[in-house]
């Protein structure tokens, strides 16, 4: 797989994800955050399942100890994600929710250096700053008044950026993508639902009512998104890698426009062509630099 085909799957993973905040805003109507995220990653692992295996009886080596002590990390760092960005959810705006989870697009770099001492594209730097600047006027251009849910946001932005930066190692090391990809989903699966269970209402009716959402979120957020996620960044640089999930932010807004009758001014229209332009400085910038020196 080139670079350009493992970023236009990254482009799709940011596009479901979009799709995905409409699910989850409407999802705790009925039923509370853990058992959604719960339930979203136990419907995701047994779709993608199938899949694991298969390419497991293709692999051309088991896997190691190694391998799986960092599938298990990734796994922890996707629930701890998850869940601080559901349950911030509860207590703050959605507007919020995207541009303080966009944070990571700016940590991945910075945590490249210093967990894998990986210097990235000198293009990289502005590019993250550019797509951030987009993401803010995108979110309306101010954050005021943080609450706690937008501090468990911005801890959801820190373990996204650490699982965007691990997945990039054990994904390319294991050569086991979707198999990693399983793995954190039961992992996130197993913990939410015993927090669900100690701590939630569970009741069959809420969860029949939450059903079209849990499923999305499943299926497509969950199972598709993010094992295109994990292959795509096999064949791509971290920081770049988070460039392009960034886009989530746009769909987002284009999705809400769509099916929550939502409407960008001209500073949200301009944030999107922040954030395709940093987009298309990290793909056509390297490509430039190296036709020229050929």
């Amino acid at each position: 797989m080139t670079r350009f085909q493992a970023n236009v799957l990254l482009l799709l993973a940011g596009a479901i994800w979009g799709m995905g905040f409409v699910a989850q805003s409407t999802a705790m109507q009925a039923i509370g955050p853990f058992l959604f995220t719960g339930l979203r990653f136990a419907i995701a692992g047994i779709f993608m399942l199938p899949f694991a295996l298969r390419e497991g009886k293709r692999s051309e080596r088991p896997l190691s100890s190694s391998d799986w002590r960092a599938f298990s990390v990734i796994g922890l760092l996707l629930f701890l994600g998850v869940t601080a960005q559901q349950v911030g959810l509860l207590t703050t705006t959605v507007t919020n929710s995207g541009f303080l989870t966009g944070l990571y697009v700016v940590m991945v770099p910075f945590l490249g250096v210093l967990i894998s001492r990986q210097w990235p594209n000198a293009i990289v730097w502005p590019a993250a700053l550019t797509a951030l600047s987009g993401i803010w006027l995108l979110s309306g251009g101010s954050v005021v008044a943080l609450k706690s849910g937008d501090w468990l946001t911005i801890l959801c932005a820190v373990c996204w950026a650490l699982q965007v930066v691990f997945i990039a190692r054990a994904a390319s090391e294991s050569g086991r993508p979707v198999t990693l990809a399983v793995t954190q989903f039961v992992i996130t699966a197993v913990i939410s639902l015993v927090v669900a269970f100690a701590l939630e209402p569970v009741v069959p009716s809420a969860i029949r009512a939450a059903l079209p959402e849990i499923l999305y979120a499943g299926i497509f957020s969950g199972g598709i998104a993010f094992t295109l996620q994990v292959v795509g960044q096999r064949y791509t640089t971290a920081p770049q890698a988070a460039i392009f999930l960034s886009t989530e932010a746009v769909f987002a807004a284009l999705f809400g426009a769509i099916f929550l009758g939502e409407r960008l001014p001209p500073a949200g229209l301009a944030g999107c062509a922040l954030i395709f332009s940093a987009i298309l400085m990290v793909e056509l910038v390297p490509a430039l630099k190296a036709r020229r020196a050929a």
